[in-house]
């Protein structure tokens, strides 16, 4: 379900971020608008990220190999990397440097095309608007109870909250965009493009850098959320077996690893370990599909003097 929806979302955005890019560019050429300018750099930097979202889940899928043993599944978040920088460097970067340009050199927005920014501007942000409402209706079927602020933060698939960031960047670029513009059309003053083109850049860089901090979180490696560390403790436990130690880690959104040290008798027979060991791994995969290796080590069951 995840993995369905973070693609819907994803095409969703990709579509309308396309289009937008093209009318963006459009009004930019007619009027020669920073803010229009910067916001089509934005729309195809966006148009970039979402493909790169698209090639990393399609090369995540990847059985594994005898040199990737745990499989490819952290592709995701390796993409999803990428995608912080490219927002970074192409959009935020982009926007600041053209602003600075407009500050020095400001310009007011002549000619016979005087509203088609609005237009478009007014367009784009209807078209945002119904990306955004498909990512947070993809996001709510995994979010659950969680705040917004905890699901972005917590959430082990890549692809949701990106694009959950990335539209409401866009979205707010919009605004920003139109408040210059406007400003600049009430009074003839460049100055207003060039200030709506600096607030884009700088929401840009702050959502790259939200999103690299948070990506780079799941590289390293992440645990499992601690709903499915209780379902692991509990199946492996309810049998009587106890836990000595419990590890996790996701290998990929949908792949988790468990490694946990048990507790035999000191009486058991090699038998007697193997069964205990084949029955708790069926139980925790029974609890928590997604926990596909399961690395158990029986140690003795020792008396506390």
């Amino acid at each position: 379900m995840a993995a369905s929806g973070g693609t819907k979302a994803i095409v969703a955005a990709l579509a309308a971020n396309l289009t937008i890019a093209v009318l963006k560019f459009i009004a930019f050429i007619l009027t020669a608008s920073s803010s229009m300018l910067a916001e089509a750099i934005h729309s195809v930097a966006d148009s970039g990220n979402q493909i790169l979202l698209l090639i990393g889940g399609k090369r995540a899928q990847r059985s594994a190999s005898s040199r990737h043993p745990f499989g490819y599944g952290r592709e995701r978040y390796i993409y999803a990397f990428i995608v912080s920088i490219v927002l970074f460097s192409v959009g935020g970067l982009f926007a600041l440097y053209e602003a600075w340009d407009k500050f020095q050199h400001p310009h007011a927005i002549e000619g016979d095309f005087w509203w088609v920014p609005l237009a478009v501007l007014v367009g784009a942000i209807v078209a945002e608007i119904f990306s955004f409402r498909t990512a947070i209706i993809e996001s709510n079927h995994v979010r659950g109870n969680e705040s917004w602020v905890n699901f972005v933060r917590n959430a082990k698939q890549p692809e949701l909250p990106v694009i959950l960031l990335e539209d409401l960047g866009a979205l707010l670029g919009l605004v920003f965009a139109l408040f210059g513009v406007s400003l600049t059309l009430i009074t003839g003053d460049g100055v207003w493009d060039a200030a709506g083109t600096a607030m884009i850049g700088v929401l840009l860089v702050a959502i790259a850098v939200v999103l690299a901090l948070e990506t780079k979180s799941l590289l390293l490696g992440e645990s499992a959320t601690k709903e499915h560390v209780s379902r692991i403790e509990e199946a492996i436990q309810s049998d009587g077996t106890r836990i000595i130690h419990i590890k996790t880690m996701h290998l990929g959104p949908e792949e988790l690893l468990v490694a946990a040290k048990i507790s035999v008798g000191a009486a058991a027979t090699g038998e007697d370990i193997a069964k205990v060991i084949d029955d708790a791994e069926e139980r925790v995969r029974a609890a928590v599909p997604i926990a596909r290796i399961i690395y158990l080590e029986p140690d003795v069951e020792r008396v506390q003097v």
